[in-house]
């Protein structure tokens, strides 16, 4: 039997349900990247989720999602090509989530 004179009750956190508490648009990894990135982004209820990638000057590349995707954690990879399916250069480019009430931006590197 064993005793314990000074213990200190820990708290114990709930499981979580697989569902986020807001929107999210983490860094894609690996960045820099070549020749293919993966994009993670959580969204806390059912909606309309659209995922683009843009240059430097503000142009669209690629949209990498655009459909209703249910609430929780989504990936999505990306291969450096433009909506032909032709490689890009390399360079610095955007990638912008919006959905309802939200929208973010990151940055990421392409290099060859």
């Amino acid at each position: 039997m064993f005793s314990f004179a000074d213990s200190t009750a820990t708290r114990i956190d709930p499981p979580r349900s697989g569902v986020p508490d807001s929107y999210a648009l983490y860094q894609n990894y690996p960045n820099p990247f070549n020749p293919t990135t993966a994009i993670k982004f959580e969204i806390p209820d059912q909606g309309l989720v659209n995922l683009s990638v843009y240059n430097l000057l503000g142009q669209k590349i690629r949209n990498l999602v655009g459909e209703v995707k249910p609430a929780g954690v989504h990936s999505v990879e990306w291969d450096g090509t433009d909506e032909l399916g032709n490689p890009i250069p390399s360079g610095i480019y955007f990638y912008r989530m919006t959905s309802t009430g939200f929208s973010d931006i990151r940055r990421m590197i392409l290099m060859k």
